[in-house]
C-alpha cells in the first residue's frame, strides 16, 4: 500500500486536499494543525481535488477551511474524490457555517 498525503484545514472539515496524485488502494495520511487522521482511497483522485474524510450522505454538508462549500448530491463513501460531479456549490452568509 503506497501512503500518499492530504491536507485539512480545520478541525470541522469532512474533507482534505490531496496534495499528490492518488490511486484506489492509496493510504492517505491528512494532516493539518487541528486534523489527523488516515483514510484509505477508495479511487483515483488527482493532485489539488479534495478526498471525503468521512462517509456522506445525500444532502450532507461538505465542509471545508471549517465553512460550508457544498452540499452532497449523492452518497459520497469516506475515501472518494469530491468534486463537482457529486456536489453543489453554496452560498453561505458570513458566521453561518457556525450554526
Amino acid at each position: 500500500m503506497v501512503s500518499r498525503r492530504a491536507l485539512a484545514g480545520n478541525s470541522k472539515d469532512n474533507v482534505a486536499v490531496v496534495v499528490e496524485d492518488v490511486v484506489a488502494g492509496d493510504q492517505v495520511k491528512v494532516e493539518g494543525k487541528q486534523k489527523r487522521l488516515t483514510v484509505d482511497a477508495v479511487e483515483k483522485i488527482p493532485f489539488g481535488f479534495k478526498i471525503s474524510l468521512e462517509n456522506l450522505r445525500e444532502g450532507s454538508n461538505i465542509v471545508r477551511y471549517g465553512e460550508i462549500i457544498g452540499r452532497a448530491t449523492v452518497d459520497i463513501k469516506k475515501g472518494a474524490q469530491v468534486h463537482v460531479h457529486n456536489i453543489d456549490g453554496v452560498r453561505v452568509q458570513v458566521g453561518e457555517g457556525d450554526k
